[in-house]
């Protein structure tokens, strides 16, 4: 397998970053062996851009055992339609065993589906073993009236078994059925409304299909058994799928469905525009913060008595802070979600190389997972973590300066907790009640609907902030 070839796939038609592909080249490099001992044709699929496709970047045949395949299918699309255990693996993350699916060429093949995952957990691709099951069924398949059983699903297929009403009638699809030279034999009442808005006439029997819809004449050229693809047709955008049937190597007909998506199409370029309106609204809260920060940086160098020093300092940092948050929305894929670990590890290390211009030696470490909240949610999520780790800069270590501070935060079900420890002084209850705790307090208790508590650990102070992920009460 060449490796320049899963590169320039993955670079061309996904959103995988550089370790990951260098993850799958991995695992690719190992493919032929999987395929001789399982005996069975072995892929990789990664998710396209869009999400809605995927696209197969390496193969290997087994040497132990005939391939399923004639030709190679890397660079070509995988479709949700033909393959759900595939695509079920790439949402979920979860493995599909021994499911029956049927390959670009038509085999019939028991499918096994695993996530190929990198770092953080998430899934890269889908990594695909087939076994060609076709002989089995082939036995099964000799043991039935297959005669009796062909011409009673070819009268329901045609609508003709007793006049009554049938699948294909009641579906809202263009279901078209097309003979071995492209002329039309059936199509159901809904293909006909369609044939109907371009030719009144309404006498489709044995013309070409192509007549009516030219559009489609390449899906049907196309030497590809199964394809899925977009056209637009009477001013709509239609789904059409191409299926040829065979038998014995020989193409017997082929099935043309038309899906009408244009509604669907809408929506998603309404959801678009929307998205890009947000994004540009963050974007401005943005720049007007770090507006409000830059003038706050003039006037503190310009000059400022001494005790109103802190201040200022004080209001540029949850300035900073709120401001980290669009940052982190703006830099990420989400529209409006924030990465809670690289918020946290923002703020902090923004506060830390402060202390450090004070002289003080204060190192900060981190632990949870990279949990996904709310825009709403991380504004005062990242006021709260400001203050917590601000208030341990400037008062743990008042009277040292050197420490340690432990930021830990992890999810239970719907609840998030996190924990500011350090190992300075210790908080003492009689302390006179800060600025900084009262911001604290109430972005807790109105903002998050969470509790705060702050106690003196054995050496240091652990600060404790609990609150839930949806709106509701917090579990204590």
């Amino acid at each position: 397998m060449n490796n320049s070839t899963v590169t320039e796939l993955c670079f061309l038609h996904t959103n995988l970053l550089e370790e990951d592909i260098k993850r799958i080249k991995e695992l690719v490099a190992n493919l032929p062996l999987i395929a001789d001992l399982n005996k069975a044709n072995v892929f990789v699929d990664c998710p396209t851009k869009e999400g809605k496709h995927a696209i197969v970047v390496a193969e290997a045949a087994p040497s132990t055992t005939k391939s399923n395949y004639k030709k190679s299918v890397v660079g070509k699309f995988a479709y949700e339609a033909f393959e759900p255990a595939v695509f079920y693996t790439l949402r979920t993350g979860k493995p599909m065993f021994l499911n029956r699916a049927v390959t670009q060429e038509g085999k019939t093949v028991d499918q096994s589906v695993v996530p190929i995952k990198g770092a953080d957990d998430r899934v890269l691709g889908a990594l695909i073993m087939e076994k060609d099951i076709s002989e089995h069924l082939q036995r099964q398949q000799k043991m039935e009236a297959l005669s009796e059983a062909t011409e009673a699903l070819s009268g329901i297929l045609m609508g003709l078994a007793e006049n009554r009403p049938i699948i294909p009638e009641m579906l809202e699809e263009s279901i078209f059925f097309l003979e071995q030279d492209g002329k039309l034999l059936y199509c159901n009442p809904s293909g006909t409304n369609l044939i109907q808005e371009i030719d009144e006439d309404g006498s489709w029997i044995g013309k070409s299909l192509v007549s009516y819809f030219p559009v489609i004449e390449a899906i049907l050229k196309a030497s590809d058994e199964l394809i899925v693809q977009e056209v637009k047709l009477l001013n709509k955008v239609f789904q059409v799928k191409k299926i040829e049937l065979r038998q014995q190597e020989k193409m017997t007909g082929t099935f043309v469905i038309f899906k009408n998506i244009t509604e669907l199409r809408e929506k998603e370029r309404e959801l678009i525009v929307k998205s890009v309106a947000i994004r540009e609204i963050h974007h401005r809260v943005k720049n007007n913060l770090q507006t409000v920060a830059s003038l706050l940086r003039l006037q503190m160098r310009r000059g400022l008595p001494e005790e109103s020093k802190v201040h200022f300092v004080e209001s540029l940092n949850r300035i900073t802070s709120i401001a980290s948050v669009y940052e982190i929305i703006l830099s990420g894929s989400s529209v409006d979600d924030v990465d809670l670990f690289k918020l946290i590890e923002k703020i902090g290390n923004t506060l830390i190389l402060e202390a450090e211009h004070e002289n003080k030696k204060i190192s900060i470490t981190y632990s949870g997972a990279h949990s996904q909240i709310q825009s709403n949610k991380a504004v005062s999520v990242a006021l709260v973590v400001n203050e917590l780790i601000q208030n341990c800069v400037k008062h743990a270590f008042k009277a040292i300066h050197h420490g340690k501070i432990e930021v830990f935060f992890h999810q239970i079900d719907d609840q998030m907790e996190i924990q500011v420890i350090d190992n300075g002084e210790g908080y003492s209850p009689k302390s006179k009640s800060s600025l900084g705790l009262d911001i604290v307090k109430m972005m807790i208790e109105h903002d998050l609907s969470g509790c705060f508590l702050i106690e003196k650990a054995e050496t240091g102070t652990i600060a404790t902030v609990k609150f839930p992920l949806t709106r509701g009460e917090v579990q204590l």
